[in-house]
């Protein structure tokens, strides 16, 4: 090859690396590239082209290229564009592919939901422990035609065998979210998938689990419910513009710092929740003080609605708001945990346990008086009455239901107005919903499998028990009597590492620990591998669904679905698409690009 053609094709090759940088940068940062018109003497072309003609004005290659190269050799058309990207994608996928296909055990976690064009798009993401670092990574998103459980579960099964995975033996766990048509012990997707895949164990998203505690206890006392509606309404009118204004200036009249807002109540992630409870505490004196004013102001709308709300903080939501604050401040920490890649179920267990006994603890003479005390507290600060004036009128059974049997509620509700009647009707229904939603919402933790894993945690009392052990290693067809030799030998390893920096504590460093000894280890290591492995929450499909929202807006809608999918890969995989090594990426464009303009190999 002469001098003049290396050149060439030297130029060709940095000219593509450019096209390739631009579009990684514009889909990391979830930028759209292209505009309405795209010509060249559009004043707005969109980031893309924009982007290019600003490098060409520093760069003469470029510059070159966009003046002297004909139209359909300058590789910014839209169809280019989406197999620069396809190919960019590929890239990643493959990367992440490799390493499942290295670590060999793996879980999928699926989720679904609808964008702007009311499509149902599915997320595929893979759970998988390599290099010491347990990964969640997205791969796709799909169209769902249909949303029974035959056609999802095909799904699954084509996403699998399409990426060339081994999961009749490798797929260990699945990640779904409650749905009936997800968890149907017989006909749900879980069933299904467990046709093929055997040791591919269904867990339901922790996060969701906790999410349906809270709700579940909040519903099942009608002065909860009423709590958190008032408190919504409450942001509501204090956000108006006008209340809004005069809030500000309360805040800083009463309180020294920069003034707080009220926050909108999550209907998805009760536990923040407690975000919403803190400030309306902390605030409390302010919030009554603006209401006091609205109220006795002209606007008859606003002072209606004022007073209204006004009147509703009393002793009972005092109460709640002190009840509140406290049990979702815990459950905080416990959700957020669940949102974190890389937790595994041992520490869910471990967290779930500790909240449950948190909470029987709180149910207790001593909690209560301590929380009454900062209840009657608040309300002091807040010039709240807590003393009943006025008697109420008792309420009457009708008579027509005397005598008989009555298996629904008469809509007699009494509303706590003291102490006792907190303390009964509030306070203990409220803890005892939540201790026994926990119970029942967590209750696969007792299966064979959970105990199984924890019996691989360091710090549970059944470490390396071997009968323990043992319901976890027949669930994943492992060889016994080789585990049972392993557990013996790893049992004095473990005992001259005692008190040394190396001794593993959790289920990760386990995991991390029998790294260099895999092949002396080889069931335990396999074990180890599989509880990390197995899904906690299905958080990264949320997560994907966030970048959705980012890439395909009202404005971007007619996006193609291929496009779409690698725009998602490129952005949440977004570390390993700006490592990308773009000589690599040149070889994999010429190949799959078959109506080359220019030489490129």
């Amino acid at each position: 090859m002469d001098e003049e053609n290396k050149k060439q094709l030297t130029e060709n090759q940095y000219y593509i690396k450019t096209l390739a940088e631009i579009l990684v940068l514009t889909a990391t940062e979830n930028v759209a590239q292209r505009s309405h018109r795209e010509t060249s003497d559009s004043e707005k072309k969109g980031i893309f082209l924009s982007m290019l003609d600003l490098l060409s004005n520093h760069n003469p290659v470029i510059k070159k290229r966009l003046e002297q190269q004909a139209k359909n050799a300058k590789y910014t058309s839209k169809t280019i564009q989406n197999e620069i990207l396809e190919c960019l994608a590929g890239m990643v996928k493959k990367e992440i592919i490799q390493e499942v296909k290295k670590s060999k055990q793996f879980s999928v976690i699926v989720d679904e939901t609808r964008d702007v064009q009311k499509k149902e798009q599915i997320s595929f993401v893979l759970r998988y422990y390599y290099s010491g670092v347990v990964h969640e990574s997205f791969l796709e998103f799909e169209v769902a035609e249909q949303m029974d459980a035959a056609a999802l579960s095909d799904k699954i099964i084509n996403f699998l065998e399409k990426h060339g995975l081994e999961y009749k033996d490798n797929l260990v766990g699945q990640g779904y979210d409650g749905a009936a048509v997800m968890r149907g012990a017989h006909a749900g997707v879980q069933a299904k998938i467990k046709e093929v895949a055997k040791h591919a164990f269904y867990v339901h998203c922790s996060a969701h689990c906790l999410n349906l505690v809270i709700v579940d206890a909040v519903k099942s006392v009608a002065d909860a419910g009423n709590f958190f509606s008032l408190l919504e309404r409450m942001y509501t009118f204090i956000s108006g513009s006008y209340v809004h204004n005069r809030w500000l200036e309360v805040q800083r009249e009463m309180f020294d710092g920069a003034p707080r807002e009220l926050q909108q109540l999550s209907d998805t992630r009760w536990a923040c929740r407690h975000i919403a409870c803190r400030n309306v505490m902390d605030r409390l004196p302010a919030i009554v003080q603006v209401l006091e004013e609205i109220a006795s102001e002209k606007h008859p709308q606003r002072a209606v609605e004022a007073r209204g709300i006004l009147a509703q903080i009393d002793l009972n939501f005092a109460g709640c708001l002190v009840l509140f604050r406290k049990v979702l401040s815990d459950s905080k920490y416990l959700s957020d945990l669940l949102q974190s890649k890389t937790v595994d179920y041992s520490k869910v267990v471990e967290l779930v346990e500790s909240l449950k006994e948190t909470l029987i603890q709180y149910r207790s003479h001593d909690s209560f008086e301590e929380m009454w005390s900062e209840t009657l507290e608040l309300c002091t600060r807040s010039n709240i009455e807590t003393t009943q004036h006025k008697p109420k009128r008792p309420r009457v059974t009708s008579k027509v239901l005397q005598g008989s049997v009555v298996a629904s509620t008469l809509g007699q509700h009494e509303v706590p107005d003291n102490k006792h009647t907190f303390c009964v009707s509030v306070y203990y229904p409220v803890l005892d919903n939540m201790i026994g939603e926990i119970g029942r919402r967590f209750s696969n933790t007792n299966c064979n499998i959970m105990q199984g894993v924890q019996a691989l945690n360091p710090s549970s009392q059944t470490f390396l028990r071997e009968e323990t052990v043992l319901l976890l290693a027949e669930a994943y067809d492992s060889n016994t009597e080789d585990l049972k030799h392993e557990l013996h030998q790893i049992r004095r390893v473990l005992l001259r590492k005692k008190g040394q920096k190396e001794s593993p504590t959790t289920l990760m460093e386990m995991t991390q620990f029998l790294d260099p000894y895999q092949d002396v280890f080889h069931e335990l290591y396999r074990l180890c591998k599989i509880a990390v492995v197995l899904p906690v929450s299905s958080a990264s499909c949320e997560r994907s669904f966030s970048t959705l929202r980012l890439i395909k807006t009202y404005l971007r809608s007619a996006m193609t679905e291929k496009r779409l999918s690698s725009l998602a890969v490129l952005s949440i995989e977004s570390k390993r698409a700006k490592s990308l090594d773009l000589d690599e990426f040149v070889k994999c464009f010429a190949e799959q690009h078959g109506n080359r303009r220019i030489q490129l190999l």
